[in-house]
């Protein structure tokens, strides 16, 4: 008898015509061995596991974004798309050669590297509509029965691609969940495509750069998710983030209107107040340069968050009071807004609100001195 030399070993031979069938082709990822597949959700559901230790907690709000996501598809029928799930096995399982399947244990998981939220929208959404199911039966709404079990039978068969790390250890796996939720994501043509699927001021952001000539002055990085390249003077995140600090006042975390439904016309309406807000700042604030301070992220968004204010005074968009207030900035001494180090010493947001402070306490106190178009002000 031969001896064992794993727990799959052991579940293999013990446990014959009971594991979980992962068809896949292996490859070589980083210098690691990966399987690439595609996977019904009703089987990535059996396969993997959480390591808190590698994870972070979940945040709920983003749970609650991708559920909406989710149920953009289940609901009203669109088409979504969710970046493939990466999973590490940790030397589990078994694969075969031959046949290009990989094989696990009933007992056996891999552990999630990226994709923790994904996974964990799916659940809620799958937990959620079992929960509908089984108070429709015993309230006999048959109809109700039949449209639940529908949009299971979607869920459960909605596929996600999934990469499979099979021999990495739990330290690499740290390394690799942060690198990926560090480093800037670039996005290939056919994410680019799939971007009108996206939320209100992401769709907002891309017309604006893509449709609008006065975006040329302002060079955007539309190929990464984050940061911009060195050629560039905003990134696609950045000008989301203006445009709702701009429109609300608030900054992206605690966005109330980036939803997926508005109307053509709500779109439109904000795209020409857009233009009209960078053609303006175009105007009053030095030619763009990445060395320039007012250029720079915290200080736009610090900007988006003052100007907001100004042009919402009468509780919609107002052109004239926006202009009149953008012309303060050629006046605003932009050097004494961070103390010695501040600038990269503060947190990101302490930093965003500094400067805001800083300009809004500005105007309160100069504008009457150093704005001299009276009947703008009127």
């Amino acid at each position: 008898m031969e001896p064992v030399q794993s727990l799959s070993d052991l579940l293999s031979t013990s446990q014959t015509g009971t594991s979980v069938e992962v068809p896949g082709r292996l490859a070589r990822t980083f210098g690691q061995s990966t399987l690439s597949t595609t996977l019904p959700m009703s089987k990535l559901f059996s396969i993997y596991e959480i390591d808190l230790e590698v994870q972070r907690q979940l945040i709920p709000k983003n749970v609650s974004r991708l559920v909406d996501y989710v149920l953009l598809y289940l609901d009203h029928g669109q088409n979504i798309y969710f970046p493939g799930v990466i999973l590490s096995a940790r030397g589990a399982g078994r694969y075969d050669t031959a046949g290009e399947k990989y094989y696990l244990s009933p007992v056996e998981k891999c552990y999630v590297v990226d994709g923790q939220h994904r996974l964990a929208a799916f659940r809620r959404v799958m937990e959620t509509l079992q929960g509908n199911m089984a108070r429709a039966k015993d309230r006999r709404e048959y109809d109700r029965v039949e449209e639940i079990t529908l949009k299971l039978r979607k869920l459960y068969d909605f596929p996600m691609s999934v990469m499979i790390y099979l021999d990495i250890n739990a330290r690499q796996e740290r390394q690799l969940f942060s690198d990926i939720n560090k480093l800037p994501r670039k996005i290939g043509g056919n994410l680019a495509v799939l971007r009108d699927q996206r939320r209100f001021y992401h769709i907002m952001a891309t017309r604006l750069v893509m449709e609008h000539d006065v975006m040329d002055r302002l060079p955007t990085d539309m190929f990464s998710e984050r940061g911009r390249g060195g050629e560039y003077i905003f990134a696609y995140s950045l000008v989301i983030e203006i445009l709702i600090a701009l429109f609300e006042g608030r900054l992206k975390s605690a966005a109330r209107n980036n939803g997926y439904h508005y109307s053509e016309q709500e779109l439109d309406e904000h795209l020409e107040q857009a233009v009209f807000y960078f053609t303006t700042m175009l105007r009053y604030l030095p030619e763009p340069d990445r060395g320039q301070l007012c250029w720079s992220e915290n200080l736009q968004i610090a900007l988006a968050l003052f100007l907001h204010e100004e042009a919402f005074k009468t509780l919609q968009f107002n052109n004239y009071s926006l202009e009149y207030a953008m012309k303060i900035l050629p006046h605003v001494d932009w050097s004494q807004i961070y103390k010695d180090d501040e600038k990269d010493r503060l947190p990101r947001r302490s930093r965003i609100m500094k400067a805001y402070q800083y300009i809004r306490e500005f105007f309160d106190s100069q504008h009457l001195f150093l704005i001299s178009d009276k009947e703008d002000a009127s």
